[in-house]
């Protein structure tokens, strides 16, 4: 089973990193989610959730704002102002 390999940073520290096997966020233009296989994106965020699932099926979620969200091959980065995990 293909994975994300997911990087939540804030401003000052590295929030989580992991895999993951979706990761939902909260963009400008609405809500995306990305799985094993997305094209190649650059979105910026929106202030709200961003929502792990992780191989297993446990959940994470993160409150993010002013950031960007990239996804290159399954490598996903989410870079924010202010993260916390919630």
């Amino acid at each position: 089973m293909a994975v994300l390999n997911v990087s939540l940073v804030s401003a000052d520290q590295e929030v989580w990193s992991g895999e993951a096997s979706m990761v939902v966020a909260k963009t400008v233009e609405g809500e995306i989610g990305i799985l094993p296989g997305h094209e190649p994106l650059l979105a910026i965020l929106s202030t709200g959730e961003v929502r792990l699932t992780l191989p297993g099926g446990e959940k994470l979620v993160a409150d993010a704002s002013d950031g960007f969200l990239s996804v290159e091959g399954n490598a996903v980065q989410v870079v924010a102002r202010r993260a916390a995990l919630v």
